[in-house]
């Protein structure tokens, strides 16, 4: 009797531990699997020295944004509420005036919605951070950790189809060849 007591206690206790674990998310598992075949991206591109160019060019150009591939692509609906993490390139929306950024678009690969037009929306993650990104931090990919929710929104630059509120940021490194 106290052993199925115990045993009853203890997976009570594990599950909100369980609950809490972060899954490593990648951009294809945010694409339905029957969802119709999406425009080829970019592969990303990992020498990010001309960041600041293209997001001071970005912000001076008068003409349109760059129209989006698919404003309105299907989702993952059994994603929302999870945990998880996900690899990509930071797009500020907004920058604070110590030069952090606190709002902005997560994206699979350098250039969307600056270069080159912005990805389907199922492939860009509106996120929202209270410490936010230093600004002349944004020439590498970085991990973003938290729970995502499957609700479109829209920006000046792109729909998107998940959002997040960041509970972590940090560099992405890539592995050694």
């Amino acid at each position: 009797m106290h052993r199925s007591l115990l045993a009853t206690l203890l997976f009570t206790l594990a599950l909100p531990l369980a609950a809490a674990e972060v899954r490593e998310l990648t951009w294809s598992e945010m694409v339905p699997a029957d969802a119709p075949p999406q425009v080829v991206e970019p592969a990303p591109i990992h020498d990010l020295s001309q960041l600041a160019d293209a997001l001071a060019g970005s912000q001076n150009e008068a003409g349109p944004a760059a129209m989006q591939q698919s404003p309105a692509a299907p989702v993952v609906e059994e994603l929302d509420g999870q945990s998880v993490k996900l690899p990509g390139y930071i797009v500020p929306l907004d920058v604070t005036e110590e030069g952090r950024v606190t709002e902005f678009l997560l994206v699979p690969y350098f250039g969307a919605c600056i270069h080159v037009p912005p990805p389907p929306s199922n492939q860009i993650v509106h996120v929202t951070s209270e410490l936010g990104v230093l600004l002349d931090a944004l020439y590498q990919p970085f991990w973003i950790e938290g729970p995502l929710k499957v609700e479109q929104t829209s920006s000046e630059l792109a729909e998107a189809g998940y959002q997040m509120e960041a509970e972590k940021i940090y560099a992405y490194e890539l592995p050694d060849s």
